[in-house]
C-alpha cells in the first residue's frame, strides 16, 4: 500500500477509500468494503478492503456479539506495523480465515496509537497470557469485554511452531460454545490479575533509589556495543537521560556509558545514514540490522538525548546530529494539514527496508570508482551485503578515524561525503516510497515540540523553533474543543477520541521547553492551563493520575500507570511538569501535586528501578539543589536573547527558568538595566548580583557547576 512519490502524495489507497462518496455505501460496508471505510485511521482504512466484516470498537460490536452470544475477535495494530502487514496478507484478506471470523465471531479493528488504552490493557493481559507481547496484537473477549486468549501474529496455517489461524479459531469457537465456565473463570482470573497490575504503593525514597536505578543500569549496561540487555535492542533515551543526571551528580562511569551508546547507536545500521532519523529498534546487540519503522517518538526522544549530551560534554558531534534528527522530522514527518505524522513505515513492496538497501553495484553506478571505493569502505557496503545479498549502511569507525586511516583530510572528505550522501539520496526518492501514517497524535507531537525547543536551544535555529511554534498552533487550533478538550489523534480533517493523560503531559512538556528558549508567556500560561486540566480530569486517589480522563471510556479498569517503556509514562512527564510549574510560578499547590504525583509511585520504583527511571528524575528534580535563573528586560531584546542562549547551551537538571514577570519573582527587586537584560541567579543557598552579559552569565554558570 506505498504511495509512489514523495512522502507528501501520502497513501493513495487511503486517499482513495477516504474520498468515496460514504453516503452511497451500505452501513455493513458494502460488497467492496466492511465498515472500516468509514473510519479515519490510516491503520484501520489499509483493513476496509478485507472480506473480514470488520467493526470499530464500539457499543455497535459489543451489542451483536450479546445478541449472537458470539466472542469477540479483536484485533489491534497500526499503519506501519511490518508483522500487521504480513497477518493481514496471509489471514485477513483470506475468504476461507474470513469466513470463520464472520460466522463465528465479531470481530473488531483498533489502531493503537489512537487508543492507548485499550491496547495498554489488553497488552498487559497478552504479557499475563503469554509472557510475551507485540502488535499484531490478537485477543479473544467476552461480549463484555472480559479477555479470555490472547496471541500475537498468527499465520493462516500452523508453521514454526505457530498455530494456525483457522485451526486456533475453530477450537476456541468449540470452547465458548461447550466449556463457558472454563471461559468466565479465566476471565476471573484474568480481570483479578489486571487489578493487581494497576496497585500502586506510596512510599519514601532518598538516594538510595537514584543508586539502586543507576547499578541496574550498570548491570544491564553493554559495554561493547553500548546500549543495555543484549538483542533485541531499543533506543531508551530516557536511559540516556537518567545516566546524564547520574554524571551531574557525581559518577563520571554514566557518561562514559552514555556517550558509548549514542556514538554506537549513531553509526549503526538503526540510524539511517543516508536521510537520518532512527529505526524503531535493532533486532541485534550491535545495531546493525534495524526493523525499518521511524516512529516520531523516536525522533523526538533521541533528539533531546542527544541535545542533552551536547549541554554536557560541549562536544559539537552530539549537536550535528540533533540537527540531523530534526531536518529529517521537517522535510519527511510535516503533514499536509500541518502538524508531525506519526510514523514511516518498515515496509515496500512488501519488502522490509527495502527502501534503505543498496547493492555494491549500485552505489559504483551512482558515485563513480573512485569515490565508490571509499564510500563503500566507509559504510561497509560488500558485493556479498549483509542484509538479504544487499546492504544496510553503517559506520564501523567514526568518520574522523575512517578520514585519518585513509590518509585524507577529514573537513574536506566530510565536503565529499555531503555530497555523496545527496547523490546516493537523489536516486533513493525515486524509489516506491514506504507509507507514512499521516495522523497527526497530540502526545508525540509534543515530544517533537519539546525536541525543537531543545534544538533551538543548543544551535540557535530559529528553523526549530519557528517549527515547535507551527505544532503548537496547530494542535491548540485542530485538536481542541472549543472548550478546551484535548483530542488525541486528527485525520483526514477530523480530530478524534479524547486526550489521554500523555496527551496532555507530553504537550505541557513541549509548552515548558518553548518557555525555556523563548520566555514566551503564552507558552507558560498554556502549559499552566494544560496542568490544572490534567489535576481536574485524570487525579486518582492516593496520589498520581489515571491514564485516561474522568470523561472518558472505562475499557476493563481505570489504569494508574508511571512504568516507562519506550516513551515516558504520561504520570512522570505530568509530575516533572508540575514540579518545574510549581517552581517558575512559586505556586505551592502544584509543587504539591507534582510531589504526590511522584509518592503514589516510589513503592513501585523501589522494586524496579529501571522501569522508573522518568519518574526517579523527577524525584531527583523535587529533592535536587535548584539553580533559578531570572532574567529581567524586554522579552524579545537582542541582550536578554544572547542570555537565554548561554543558558540554554548548558546541562543544568535543576534549572528553574523564569522571566521576571512571570509568577511572584519579587516585583522591582529584579529590575532590567536602563538599558539591555540582566540575569539574577539563585543557587547554593545565596543570590548572585545580576549580571548584564552572556560571558558574565557563562562565567557564574560554569562556577556554579
Amino acid at each position: 500500500m506505498a504511495a509512489h512519490g514523495g512522502f507528501h502524495d501520502e497513501n493513495e489507497n487511503l486517499h482513495r477509500l477516504a474520498s468515496l462518496d460514504k453516503s452511497r455505501i451500505p452501513a455493513d460496508g458494502g460488497a467492496d468494503f466492511n465498515r472500516l471505510i468509514f473510519a479515519h485511521s490510516p491503520y484501520l482504512l489499509q483493513h476496509a478492503e478485507n472480506p473480514v466484516d470488520w467493526f470499530q470498537w464500539g457499543e455497535e460490536a459489543f451489542a451483536k456479539a450479546r445478541a449472537e452470544d458470539k466472542p469477540i475477535f479483536l484485533s489491534i495494530g497500526y499503519a506501519t506495523c511490518h508483522w500487521c502487514h504480513v497477518m493481514a496478507h496471509e489471514s485477513f484478506e483470506d475468504r476461507e480465515v474470513a469466513k470463520t471470523l464472520n460466522d463465528s465471531f465479531v470481530a473488531i479493528k483498533v489502531d493503537r496509537e489512537e487508543r492507548p488504552d485499550i491496547d495498554d490493557q489488553f497488552m498487559a493481559v497478552a504479557q499475563m497470557i503469554s509472557g510475551s507481547g507485540g502488535w499484531p496484537l490478537n485477543v479473544l473477549l467476552t461480549p463484555d469485554k472480559k479477555p479470555f486468549f490472547a496471541a500475537t501474529y498468527l499465520p493462516k496455517e500452523r508453521r514454526m511452531g505457530m498455530p494456525g489461524i483457522i485451526d486456533l479459531l475453530a477450537r476456541i469457537s468449540q470452547f465458548w460454545q461447550r466449556e463457558r465456565d472454563k471461559v468466565e473463570e479465566s476471565c476471573r482470573t484474568i480481570m483479578a490479575s489486571l487489578e493487581r497490575l494497576s496497585w500502586t504503593e506510596p512510599a519514601y525514597a532518598g538516594g538510595e533509589l537514584e543508586e539502586a536505578a543507576f547499578n541496574q543500569l550498570a548491570a544491564m549496561y553493554d559495554g561493547d556495543w553500548g546500549g543495555f540487555g543484549q538483542a533485541p535492542k531499543f533506543p531508551m533515551p530516557h536511559y540516556i537521560s537518567f545516566l546524564l543526571r547520574c554524571w551531574k551528580a557525581g559518577r563520571p562511569e554514566a557518561l562514559q556509558m552514555a556517550e558509548h551508546t549514542l556514538t554506537r547507536m549513531r553509526q549503526g545500521g538503526i540510524y539511517d545514514q543516508l536521510g537520518f532519523g532512527i529505526h524503531r529498534y535493532s533486532v541485534d546487540r550491535q545495531w546493525l540490522v534495524p526493523h525499518f519503522e521511524k516512529m516520531l517518538y523516536d525522533q523526538a526522544l533521541v533528539a533531546i538525548a542527544f541535545a542533552e549530551a551536547f549541554q554536557a560534554t560541549g562536544k559539537n558531534y552530539y549537536r550535528e546530529v540533533v540537527r540531523e534528527i530534526l531536518n529529517y522530522c521537517l522535510v519527511e514527518m510535516t503533514g499536509i494539514d500541518g502538524g508531525f505524522c506519526s510514523a514511516q513505515d518498515a515496509d515496500t513492496e512488501g519488502q522490509e527496508g527495502k527502501f534503505y538497501l543498496w547493492a555494491a553495484a549500485e552505489v559504483k553506478e551512482v558515485l563513480g570508482e573512485e569515490a565508490a571505493r571509499l564510500f563503500c569502505r566507509l559504510f561497509d557496503i560488500t558485493e556479498k551485503g549483509n542484509f538479504e545479498g544487499k546492504n544496510i549502511l553503517h559506520l564501523p569507525a567514526s568518520i574522523a578515524s575512517f578520514a585519518d586511516r585513509e590518509g585524507l583530510i577529514a573537513e574536506s572528505f566530510k565536503g565529499d561525503l555531503i555530497k555523496w550522501r545527496a547523490k546516493l539520496l537523489t536516486v533513493r526518492q525515486k524509489r516506491i516510497r514506504p507509507l507514512r501514517d499521516a495522523k497527526v497524535l497530540t502526545a508525540w507531537n509534543g515530544l517533537l515540540i519539546a525536541a525543537l525547543a531543545k534544538g533551538y536551544g543548543v544551535t540557535g535555529d530559529e528553523t526549530y523553533l519557528r517549527a515547535a511554534e507551527s505544532a503548537v498552533t496547530i494542535i491548540l487550533e485542530k485538536l481542541q474543543t472549543r472548550e478546551g478538550r484535548l483530542s488525541r489523534s486528527y485525520h483526514l480533517g477530523q480530530a478524534k477520541i479524547p486526550a489521554f493523560l500523555e496527551d496532555y503531559a507530553f504537550l505541557g512538556w513541549g509548552l515548558l521547553e518553548l518557555y525555556q528558549v523563548s520566555l514566551h508567556q503564552e507558552y507558560l500560561f498554556q502549559a499552566l492551563r494544560l496542568a490544572r486540566d490534567i489535576i481536574r480530569l485524570f487525579s486518582a486517589p492516593g496520589g498520581g493520575f489515571y491514564d485516561s480522563g474522568m470523561d472518558a471510556e472505562e475499557v476493563l479498569i481505570r489504569q494508574k500507570n508511571a512504568y516507562d517503556g519506550a516513551m515516558p509514562s504520561g504520570n512522570s512527564i505530568a509530575a516533572m511538569n508540575l514540579l518545574r510549574l510549581g517552581k517558575i510560578l512559586k505556586d505551592d499547590s502544584l509543587e504539591t501535586a507534582g510531589e504526590q504525583g511522584v509518592g503514589a509511585f516510589l513503592g513501585n520504583a523501589l522494586q524496579q528501578p529501571a522501569g522508573y527511571l522518568q519518574l526517579i528524575m523527577a524525584h531527583d528534580y523535587q529533592h535536587a539543589e535548584k539553580i533559578e535563573i531570572t532574567l529581567a528586560g524586554a522579552r524579545e531584546g537582542a541582550e536578554i536573547r544572547a542570555l537565554l542562549a548561554a543558558i540554554n547551551r548548558h546541562f543544568i537538571p535543576g534549572l528553574v527558568l523564569r522571566h521576571a514577570e512571570d509568577g511572584d519573582a519579587g516585583a522591582g527587586t529584579m529590575e532590567a538595566p536602563a538599558v539591555g537584560a540582566a540575569a539574577y541567579i539563585c543557587a547554593s543557598g545565596a543570590c548572585r548580583p545580576p549580571v548584564t552579559t552572556a560571558d558574565e552569565l557563562e562565567s557564574l554558570l560554569v562556577e556554579l557547576e
